[in-house]
């Protein structure tokens, strides 16, 4: 179910109906039980020994999109996404509405729950720009809606409780003409299409980007384009992203993503942090 194609089982499995039947899940389940929730799969590694405890994946069911005028927000511009919808297309659904400043999410090809998790971002914008509330069901199944200012977003990153589930997101936007929107989120489409391997099976931009750096020019200048551990790669196209040749294993995409590591801190001094989560037990 992830985009690198590698990496153990998960113990169980659970797709909810919905809501409901997630927090009727939660509540009933061992809480000695641990909970993780899987979105598309884009930025993420899952190590060779599987994932212990119950992965929730949020399928159709969580996938409408909604745009609201005024309402219990009293302002225009607002858009209503369950966590399982992509988010390209919350932003063809902001487009088709007229709903500016979304047009980022078209760059990022995760869920609505994952990007929310992590303050996912992309072309000089961020979940947390345009963030009103999120709802969650937290591992005691209670569901509860959280602000902005609850989620405790930095760089690529929340403060959510531990076994925490997304189920939904509400975004503000701006007016904006639907043509204009739509020629930037081609813009955004296009650049991604020629810039990263996205035909490849991957896991997206692998560091996040250092203060006043870029994270592929670290990588690049360090000698790393190309590098490889078994069968996982540092992209020729967009050193920011490991691949995955054919035959790897999760253990080859990390062994590789930490040799990138200390070659760019021997060449640069800058230590590169992970932004691809890495979870599960090793073979």
């Amino acid at each position: 179910l992830v985009w690198f194609k590698t990496g153990g089982p998960a113990d169980w499995l659970f797709e909810p109906k919905d809501v409901d039947d997630l927090q009727n899940f939660l509540r009933d389940l061992d809480p000695e039980i641990a909970v993780w929730p899987l979105g598309l799969g884009s930025n993420l590694v899952i190590r060779d020994g599987g994932k212990r405890g119950v992965v929730v994946r949020l399928g159709k069911a969580f996938a409408g999109i909604e745009t609201v005028s005024k309402g219990r927000f009293g302002i225009d511009n607002v858009l209503i996404c369950d966590a399982g919808a992509p988010g390209i297309s919350a932003a063809s659904m902001a487009r088709d509405h007229g709903i500016a400043g979304l047009e980022f999410l078209r760059g990022i090809p995760g869920t609505i729950g994952g990007a929310v998790r992590m303050n996912a971002g992309a072309y000089g914008r961020e979940v947390s720009d345009i963030l009103i509330e999120a709802d969650i069901v937290d591992r005691s199944g209670e569901r509860k809606t959280l602000s902005l200012s609850d989620m405790g977003y930095t760089y690529r990153h929340s403060e959510l409780p531990e076994g925490a589930i997304v189920v939904g997101a509400t975004f503000r936007g701006s007016d904006g003409d639907p043509e204009t929107i739509g020629a930037e989120m081609k813009r955004i489409a296009d650049e991604r299409e020629a810039s990263q391997p996205l035909r490849t099976k991957t896991g997206g931009s692998t560091f996040k980007n250092p203060d006043g750096h870029k994270a592929w020019q670290l990588v690049d200048a360090a000698g790393c384009r190309g590098l490889q551990v078994g069968q996982a790669q540092v992209s020729e196209k967009h050193c920011n992203f490991l691949i995955n040749l054919g035959g790897a294993t999760s253990a080859d995409i990390e062994a590789l993503g930490e040799e990138v590591r200390r070659r760019v801190k021997k060449h640069s001094g800058i230590e590169l942090q992970w932004e691809i989560q890495r979870v599960g037990e090793t073979a």
